[in-house]
C-alpha cells in the first residue's frame, strides 16, 4: 500500500494514536468525560482516546492511562465527581499518546508513572510509525514513567491487589495488562479493542501472534463476571474477547497458508481472508485491508 494511500486511511486517526503534541492543536472542547461505576471504588472513564481504569479510596487516586493533556481538567474533575482524591499513581498499558498524552501534568502534579520497560525506551527517544508516516518526537522528561518492570508488577491499593502483566509484542512491544484482582476488573489496553479489528503497530514490533497470546492471558483470568475495559469501546465481557479471540486465530491461520503458499502480501489481500468477519469487525478506523496487511507483515518478519 502506498504512503498516499495509507494517510487517507489512516490520517484522521494519527493524532487520535500518536503524538501528544499534535493533540494539543485539537479542539477537545466538546469531549465529555464518561464515568461508568464498576464496582465500590473502581471506575471506566471514555473521553477521548484510549478507555482508562481509575482506582479511588485511602491511598489516593491510581489511574490507568491518560488520554491526552488538553483533557486533563476534564479527567481530574471525573475523579473528583468519582469522589476520588489526587491522582497518586498512574499505569500505562503502552506508550501510544492516545493513552499517555496525559502524563505530563500528572507527573509534574507529583503522580508516580508506571509501565513497561520498552514505554520507557520508545517514549524517551523519537520513534517512526510507518502505518501512519509519522515521525514522533520524545516525550517530556515529566510524562516518562518513573518506575518500569521487564515482565510483572504487583501494587497493593485502595483495598485491592493490582497485578500489572507484560504480555510480549501484541499492539505494541510495551503492552500490559492490568488486573485489579479483588474487583474482577481486567484493563487490557489495545491488546484488546471491543468489536473492531485491532491495530498491529508493527513498527514498535507488535504481531498478530501476540494478540493472541494477549487475549489468551486475559481470558485464562477471567470468568464469567469479569469485566473487561477494553483500550477503545463499550465495557466488555468475557465473552466478548473471546469472540475476538476466535476470530483472530480464523484470520491468522488464513494469512498463514496463504503465505505458506509463498503468495505476496498484495496476492493475500486479494484472496480476501478476512471477507467472513468483515461485516462485524471491518468497520472501525482499522479496515479490513489494513488489518490483513499488518497481519501479513507481522507473520513475515
Amino acid at each position: 500500500m502506498s504512503n498516499k494511500k495509507k494517510n487517507v486511511l489512516l490520517g484522521c486517526a494519527a493524532v487520535l494514536w500518536a503524538v501528544p503534541a499534535l493533540a494539543q492543536q485539537q479542539d477537545f472542547s466538546a469531549v465529555q468525560i464518561r464515568t461508568q461505576q464498576l464496582s465500590p471504588n473502581l471506575f471506566m472513564l471514555i473521553g477521548e482516546g484510549g478507555n482508562i481504569a481509575l482506582s479511588t479510596g485511602a491511598d489516593g487516586s491510581v489511574l490507568v492511562d491518560t488520554q491526552y493533556a488538553p483533557l486533563n481538567a476534564k479527567i481530574l474533575a471525573a475523579v473528583r465527581a468519582a469522589r476520588g482524591s489526587d491522582v497518586k499513581y498512574v499505569i500505562n498499558t503502552h506508550w501510544h499518546g492516545d493513552h499517555t498524552g496525559g502524563n505530563e501534568p500528572l507527573g509534574n502534579g507529583g503522580a508516580l508513572i508506571i509501565a513497561h520497560d520498552n514505554v520507557l525506551a520508545r517514549m524517551s527517544t523519537e520513534q517512526f510509525m510507518a502505518a501512519f508516516n509519522q515521525r514522533v518526537p520524545p516525550s517530556p522528561a515529566a510524562a516518562l514513567p518513573v518506575v518500569t518492570f521487564p515482565s510483572r508488577t504487583t501494587f497493593r491499593l485502595n483495598g485491592d491487589v493490582v497485578q500489572v502483566v507484560h504480555v510480549a509484542n501484541a499492539h505494541t512491544d510495551g503492552d500490559s495488562i492490568v488486573h485489579f484482582t479483588n474487583a474482577n476488573v481486567i484493563h487490557t489496553g489495545d491488546t484488546y479493542m471491543k468489536d473492531v479489528y485491532p491495530f498491529i503497530d508493527v513498527s514498535s514490533n507488535g504481531s498478530i501472534d501476540g494478540f493472541i497470546a494477549s487475549a489468551d492471558a486475559v481470558l485464562s483470568r477471567s470468568d464469567a463476571s469479569t469485566k473487561i475495559i477494553p483500550g477503545h469501546g463499550e465495557l466488555a465481557s468475557r465473552a466478548d474477547l473471546q469472540r475476538f479471540h476466535d476470530m483472530l486465530v480464523t484470520v491468522r491461520g488464513k494469512i498463514q497458508a496463504l503465505i505458506d503458499q509463498g503468495m505476496s502480501e498484495d496476492e493475500v489481500f486479494a484472496a480476501k481472508p478476512t471477507a467472513e468477519f468483515d461485516a462485524a469487525w471491518g468497520q472501525g478506523f482499522m479496515t479490513p485491508e489494513n488489518f490483513t496487511r499488518f497481519s501479513y507483515q507481522s507473520l513475515k518478519r
